[in-house]
């Protein structure tokens, strides 16, 4: 399971860096042929994209290892290290060429080109990026259905950090294939090359608005996103569905990677039993959660008879 999970993420990133190589290559032939500053605009887009899906897989690849001495929570938050990376070449190679770009044509106007080979590109772009986008929509509205949320909220809040790229750059792509056709329509219709640089200076906020949210995600998981009240009210729910489990007094979650948790509780155990097997016990119970796809590491230790026990209203 853990692998097939690790393996549709990759999958996601796979078809967006596909996507991303062909609409690149295209929108370069026709931003040089067109001289359409929108559509420069995109490709420096499409060619920040593809940039990005590299640093993502590797994000995956890196995360993906097992945990050891050096690292005993894994490696799972490399992914937010590389993912935060790839936000940031989408700002600096997406977002800044754009807007200059833009500017530049303000200044110095250049000549319409061939307005054909513009819009059959971003027609085939629309068809590409969209084939991205239904495929990082559906994994991610298959997480949210897993924890009974919206897809949206999902994006923002779901702990995969590859999946929330690719769902916001292909979301993005296309809002600024329909920005850049705006642009390059009203430039053969008016002869001004106006709205044409304004769309490519409307792209680049749009890349700058997208890599700072993505920036910003990727820094709270880095430095100890709080676990939302549902996770919560999962793992606490799991617990004491334990025959062996009657309450918890404690209960930490922390994200240590895209979909994993170090969990640590404070547990009464029933019954009066001894000792010995009261941590007997209380392995199992740690081998039992570890066994969860969700769990990377689990601690339980003995509640005290004075700790008054949590109340989940999940539960």
């Amino acid at each position: 399971m853990k692998r097939k999970k690790s393996w549709s993420a990759s999958l996601t990133v796979l078809i967006a860096f596909a996507a991303n190589v062909l609409v690149a290559a295209a929108k370069t032939v026709a931003a040089l042929i067109s001289g359409s500053a929108s559509m420069t605009a995109e490709a420096a887009h499409s060619w920040a994209d593809t940039g990005n899906q590299v640093f993502l897989l590797i994000a995956e690849r890196k995360a993906a290892r097992k945990r050891d001495k050096a690292h005993p929570m894994g490696y799972g938050r490399e992914a937010y290290v590389w993912s935060m990376i790839a936000a940031f070449g989408l700002f600096t190679a997406g977002a800044v060429v754009s807007v200059m770009h833009g500017i530049q044509q303000l200044i110095t106007p250049e000549p319409p080109g061939d307005y054909g080979i513009a819009y059959l590109v971003l027609a085939i772009a629309f068809v590409l990026e969209g084939v991205s986008f239904i495929q990082a929509f559906r994994q991610n509205r298959k997480a949210a259905r897993e924890l009974d949320r919206k897809t949206l909220e999902q994006v923002l809040k779901g702990s995969d950090p590859t999946l929330r790229a690719v769902f916001a750059e292909d979301g993005a792509a296309l809002i600024g294939l329909l920005i850049a056709f705006a642009g390059i329509f009203l430039h053969q219709v008016t002869g001004s090359s106006v709205p044409d640089a304004v769309g490519s200076i409307l792209v680049g906020i749009l890349l700058a608005g997208v890599a700072v949210v993505l920036i910003d995600r990727n820094r709270r998981f880095l430095v100890g996103q709080a676990v939302t009240g549902d996770i919560e009210g999962t793992m606490a729910r799991r617990l004491l569905e334990h025959p062996e489990i009657e309450r918890i007094t404690y209960l930490h979650l922390e994200y240590v990677g895209p979909r994993k948790l170090y969990v640590v509780a404070a547990v009464d155990i029933q019954g009066d039993l001894r000792e010995h097997d009261v941590a007997v016990a209380l392995r199992r119970v740690e081998r039992e959660l570890e066994d969860h796809e969700t769990v990377e590491e689990a601690v339980l230790t003995l509640a005290t008879a004075d700790e008054p026990s949590l109340d989940f209203p999940a539960v």
